[in-house]
């Protein structure tokens, strides 16, 4: 029996270890109940929490877990897990509706993950403004989920229509072709680059009119491979709609002349058929644009890879009729307009002084030119070398705005605490 018993016993011994066993490597190395993961392809079943969107209102997004979710052909959106997800957040009534415009190939995505994540570092993780995709090809789902992963933001992906990137019936293609020739024989910057200048006549006039950007009122331009050097706390769109501002910049510079040699004459005949158009007296910007009393174009305009501007501007009868006048003379094809002095003319001609402001708090580069705010008290949230920054150099249109449109272009730390402080982020 003796002996029976501590059979018994050892037999136990042995159960019970294999027993601690099998559970240790059961709770190590067996799959656990699968978590809800926003990064997961699999769980498709599983409930997403409502997102809150910018105008104020709830909306419950599709129930699939990937990082984006075809709604239709053109609009796409990453779905994130993130505390905002489960919190109301009640907006103004006066909220305004603003996305980011990234114009971009798939080639381009490596330079636009870098300018987004300057973006999202600098400003858009605290405000999750949507950011809206346009390309003349369909993205790949690459692109769509690189560029999704890098913001709590809604993105969206949209087809450029055919008819707004290739040659309008009026244009001899043929006379297209020899001009772009010769600018080229000439070494003509982008002189003979076809894309280029759909690109451009496409920037002049149609991005706006993009069915993803019919819900939106404001609009940032942001390129690939661009530089963000300071820290933005404060609310950039709502302080453009509440200050009654329509357009934004931080660099400005003569253009090439070679590029638009009848720009300005055709802009002048637009001003004799439209006179109602133009902003006259005090209030005008017209004096930025010329240095003869209006003879010639001095070539100064906004350097539109950074603008923040009103789309209702660029929508409005006014700026559409201009882009259609200019269109017409084929300027963008048999000569190189861009679309930063096509833009730049209007808002010289049709908005007044106080609807145009200057950034001088964003620090920005798009090679080879930096704005770099020189200002102590901006240099504390910034990483910029102020020893190189463009704005008063001589190839820079700052010093004539400074000079015939607004001493005060750059502020003073009380004023812009003053004007940016009702849209600064509340710290807890």
């Amino acid at each position: 029996m003796a002996m029976m018993s501590k059979r018994r016993q050892t037999l136990g011994i042995q159960i019970a270890s294999a027993l601690a066993i099998f559970i240790f490597i059961a709770y190590f190395f067996l799959p656990m109940t699968p978590q809800i993961n926003p990064r997961s392809y699999e769980n498709d079943n599983i409930p997403l929490p409502a997102k809150v969107h910018h105008d104020g209102y709830i909306a419950r997004p599709p129930q699939q877990l990937t990082p984006v979710q075809p709604l239709d052909n053109n609009r796409w959106f990453g779905n994130k897990l993130d505390i905002i997800d489960f919190q109301k957040v009640k907006q103004p009534k006066n909220h305004v509706k603003a996305a980011f415009v990234i114009l971009a190939r798939n080639s381009d995505l490596t330079g636009v993950r870098f300018a987004m994540r300057q973006v999202e570092d600098r400003f858009n993780s605290k405000f999750n403004y949507p950011y809206v995709f346009l390309n003349e090809q369909d993205f790949t789902s690459e692109f769509k989920v690189a560029t999704a992963s890098l913001t709590k933001a809604n993105t969206f992906y949209g087809k450029i229509d055919e008819s707004m990137w290739s040659y309008p019936d009026h244009i001899n293609q043929t006379h297209a072709a020899e001009c772009r020739k010769d600018m080229s024989d000439r070494n003509i910057i982008y002189g003979g680059s076809e894309p280029y200048r759909h690109m451009c006549r496409y920037q002049s006039g149609f991005f706006f009119r993009h069915p993803l950007l019919d819900e939106y009122e404001y609009y940032w331009r942001v390129e690939p491979d661009v530089q963000y050097f300071c820290d933005i706390d404060y609310d950039v769109f709502q302080m453009m709609k509440d200050g009654g501002y329509k357009y934004g910049w931080t660099v400005s510079l003569t253009e090439y002349m070679d590029t638009i040699p009848t720009l300005w004459e055709t802009a002048q005949k637009f001003i004799e058929k439209h006179p109602e158009y133009v902003i006259r007296g005090d209030d005008s910007l017209m004096p930025w644009i010329t240095d003869d009393n209006f003879i010639s174009y001095n070539g100064c305009h906004f350097w539109s890879n950074f603008e923040i501007g009103s789309l209702d501007f660029l929508r409005s009868r006014k700026y559409i009729d201009y882009f259609e006048h200019l269109d017409q003379t084929g300027g963008f094809f048999y000569e190189r307009w861009g679309d930063a002095p096509v833009h730049s003319l209007a808002v010289a001609m049709m908005l007044k002084k106080s609807e145009v402001h200057f950034f001088n708090d964003i620090g920005y580069k798009h090679n080879p030119l930096m704005h770099c705010p020189t200002e102590p008290y901006l240099q504390e949230g910034c990483h910029c070398n102020p020893q190189e920054n463009f704005d008063w150099t001589g190839w820079s249109c700052a010093t004539r705005w400074r000079q015939r449109i607004n001493a005060n272009m750059v502020w003073d730390e009380q004023l812009y605490r003053e004007k940016t402080a009702p849209y600064r982020l509340q710290q807890v």
